[in-house]
Order: C-alpha cells, then sequence, then structure tokens
C-alpha cells in the first residue's frame, strides 16, 4: 500500500516523548488561516518555487523525459540554483516501515520512537493502519486534528501508544470561521479519546486574538479536564511558505502576546 509523505523529521524532541522520528503525510480536511505547513494541505504533490533563487534562464521551461517532471510542466531538475523542488512523495509502507525500522534502536535508547503528523493522518487511515503494522518494537506516537469519521478516528487511534490531539476553538461557529469546518466530529472523538484509556495529550494553538482569548482558553480547560495540554505559540513565520505553492496566506501579520497561558489549565506547559 502506498502513502504520500511530505516530509521526514529526523530526531524530534517536540512531537512526542523522547527522540522521535515524525513523518508528514499530505492531506487536510481543514483550512485553518494559521497553518505553517500549506505544502501538507492538499493530497497531492506540489511544485515549490523559490523565486528569489530564480534566474529566469528558462532553462525548466524546455521539454523533458522524466516522469516525476510531467505533472508541473517543467523539469525540476533543470535549475542550478535550486528554485524548484516537489512538496510530496508516493511511497509504499513496507518501504517507509523498512527505513523507520533502521532507527528502532537508538529511538528506544532515547525513550522515543515514530510519530505519524500531517496534513491529516485520518485522511490516509489505511495507509497509517498497514504502516504501524509493520512498525512492532517502536513506541507510536499520532498528531491530529481528530476531524475524522468516527469510526476511523476509534481504529486508527486504536494502533498508537500516544495520542497528540489538537485542540483549537471550543466554539464551533469560530472553529467553522477559523478552519472550514465545525467541530462537532471533533468533540466527539475527543470525549471517546478522553474515555479511552489511551494516554493522550491536548495540544492548543495560540494565535493572537484567536485562539489564545480568555473565554476560548478557558472553554478549553473545561474540555481537556486534568489531561496534560501542550500550549503552542504561533509560528511567525507560517506565512513563508504559502507564495511557492502560489497560495496566500489569509492571517494578517501578527504578535505572540506575552501571557502566563498556563494559568488556564491544570496540567498546561509551554512547547
Amino acid at each position: 500500500m502506498k502513502g504520500t509523505v511530505f516530509d521526514i523529521k529526523e530526531f524530534s524532541i517536540h512531537d512526542g516523548p523522547g527522540g522521535r522520528i515524525t513523518v508528514f503525510l499530505k492531506g487536510c480536511p481543514l483550512r485553518c488561516i494559521w497553518c505553517h505547513n500549506p505544502e501538507g494541505l492538499t493530497g497531492a504533490p506540489q511544485l515549490l518555487y523559490k523565486e528569489n533563487l530564480c534566474t529566469h534562464c528558462g532553462e525548466c521551461g524546455r521539454p523533458c523525459s522524466h516522469d516525476e517532471c510531467q505533472p508541473f510542466g517543467r523539469c525540476i531538475h533543470a535549475c542550478a540554483g535550486g528554485c524548484l523542488s516537489v512538496a510530496g512523495e508516493e511511497v509504499s509502507s513496507d518501504i517507509l516501515a523498512e527505513r523507520l525500522l533502521r532507527s528502532r534502536d537508538i529511538l528506544n535508547k532515547m525513550e522515543g520512537g515514530v510519530t505519524i503528523s500531517g496534513g491529516e493522518p485520518m485522511m490516509q487511515s489505511d495507509f497509517v493502519c498497514e504502516l504501524t503494522k509493520r512498525l512492532a518494537g517502536m513506541h507510536l506516537a499520532i498528531q491530529t486534528s481528530g476531524y475524522a469519521d468516527t469510526a476511523v478516528y476509534r481504529k486508527v487511534i486504536s494502533r498508537f501508544d500516544y495520542v497528540m490531539q489538537d485542540i483549537k476553538l471550543a466554539d464551533t461557529q469560530m472553529h467553522a470561521r477559523y478552519t472550514g469546518v465545525g467541530n462537532e466530529t471533533i468533540m466527539e472523538n475527543i470525549n471517546y479519546l478522553k474515555n479511552s484509556g489511551k494516554k493522550a495529550v491536548f495540544r492548543v494553538p495560540l494565535i493572537p486574538g484567536i485562539t489564545d482569548t480568555e473565554e476560548n482558553l478557558t472553554q478549553i480547560a473545561d474540555i481537556t479536564e486534568d489531561f496534560p495540554v501542550e500550549l503552542l505559540y504561533y509560528n511567525t513565520l507560517a506565512g513563508a511558505k504559502y507564495g511557492m505553492l502560489g497560495m496566500k496566506y489569509q492571517l494578517p501579520a501578527v504578535k505572540n502576546r506575552n501571557e502566563d497561558f498556563t494559568a488556564y489549565f491544570k496540567n498546561a506547559k509551554m512547547g
């Protein structure tokens, strides 16, 4: 079985316990206006064009016979300045598992493992389940928005030792306004997770004026109860990749607020 991956981060220390390898899968049903991984939104590979490196020599526009270049109408190998690259590659579950298993011993010594992230991993649920079958002996974590059919959500998290569950906005209308979808299904899955016995952490992105308000954080604190919470400051460089993908960043320039947001939660830390 094949899936589409847009990045593999070696030895991450921010994507679950211990040292980890994080696999980023393409495709996401949400359209958060602050998303800092726009290359993870669509399921298909995308061309990244770094205009600042381009000399406009025209070499990439000449016909080529590379199969991987044909979807983009230009040769991705022709640029000597490296202004062209592709975000997204199809890979089989067995080949990806073989690569990840090479690091099993060292990751185990670091009390870490493999984290599956995105995009939204639930959009490639069959691939994720097939991959996890092949990763015996490794600690497995998943990062998810929770926006998935309840049966899919339950099947997928059953394969993991640790669930990193996003919770962005408690109000469903606000959630729809800023992410493109309501949060009813997410809340249903969160309730299941809380009662599943799975080890889990809730992750809250602190987007100035949107998710970091007193009202929203108070409501999220009620939802998360005594579960651990990670509070994630807004990435002020989030919009940098949009132009390279021919996309427009929707969130105006904002600055993180210097406040003690952990005061809302019983068991929170800043990520």
